[in-house]
């Protein structure tokens, strides 16, 4: 059972800037907490996403000893992604690729082509530098965009994935709220159909109904779940209304009944971890009325 807790989902969307200090504090306690992955940040437009224009700073402040987790970080581009490969601290590089024209359009001003070049280009990069690429679908439910969708679209783009050498691939529902029979439709399928793939569900929801979603992932096969704290944050280009992430309170709280909590799994970092994040962004969120 692997958990990818994100920070970096919950600090994207928030307008007042969180100090350098602040977020290096935080990253710290959650990567003594045992999660597989931390998230600790991304290269993405500072004009675009401000709140994470001092990524560069944070990295070099983040614990690197002492700490279970891998460290991964978001990039959205080859030049980013360059970047990355000479970092020493960072484990993972992830990539947001996605199945719609539409939403690649408005997100990317790109086409679906072009981001499967970056992909290839990047899937090359972390082969030479030793790190792991992890690619997020988005849209990976469903569409609200206009564009066709389908079980076998889906299918087809992770073929074309798991051609290019991709092994690890979060699927994820961004915009719009999915409900469980969709998430086992999609679960019963991928997994079978790819067993070489790691399927993971990184989830937008509201706060409600979310046990059953996880439970329809949990019981067909998934095994990697992202989680923010509290369940903050969410996309904020997409140009809809934005759902908040599965809290990771939440998922903590489904993996005990499932007898499931993973091996160096720390419950007090967690709780203190917890409390840290309550302070942030409480103090964040107050400045936004401001």
């Amino acid at each position: 059972m692997k958990i990818i807790e994100s920070p970096r989902e919950a600090m994207q969307g928030i307008e007042p800037f969180i100090p350098t200090e602040s977020k290096v504090r935080y990253i710290n306690s959650l990567l003594k907490a045992g999660f597989d992955t931390v998230e600790v940040g991304s290269f993405v437009s500072p004009k675009a996403i401000p709140q994470m224009s001092d990524t560069t700073e944070v990295l070099k402040q983040v614990e690197r000893t002492g700490t279970r987790s891998k460290r991964m970080l978001l990039t959205v581009n080859k030049k980013g992604a360059e970047l990355a490969a000479d970092i020493e601290s960072i484990d993972t590089i992830s990539f947001p690729f996605s199945i719609s024209p539409r939403f690649t359009q408005l997100n990317f001003n790109s086409t679906t082509e072009r981001l499967l070049e970056t992909v290839d280009f990047i899937n090359n990069l972390c082969i030479h530098s030793n790190k792991s690429f992890v690619v997020y679908i988005s849209m990976a439910f469903g569409n609200p965009y206009e564009d066709e969708w389908s079980l076998e679209i889906l299918s087809k783009w992770l073929g074309i994935l798991k051609t290019i050498g991709i092994r690890t691939i979060p699927l994820s529902n961004v915009t719009i709220e999915i409900d469980k029979k969709l998430i086992s439709d999609v679960f019963s399928t991928v997994i079978p159909r790819f067993p070489e793939i790691e399927f993971g569900l990184h989830l937008h929801t509201s706060n409600e109904n979310w046990y059953e979603k996880v439970e329809a992932a949990y019981d067909n096969g998934c095994r990697r779940f992202d989680s923010v704290m509290h369940g903050m944050g969410g996309c904020p280009m997409t140009g809809k209304e934005m759902l908040g992430n599965l809290a990771t309170e939440n998922l903590i709280q489904f993996l005990k009944t499932k007898n499931e909590i993973p091996e160096g799994f720390d419950h007090m970092a967690f709780i203190e971890a917890s409390k840290l994040a309550s302070e942030i962004f409480k103090e964040s969120y107050s400045l936004s009325k401001i």
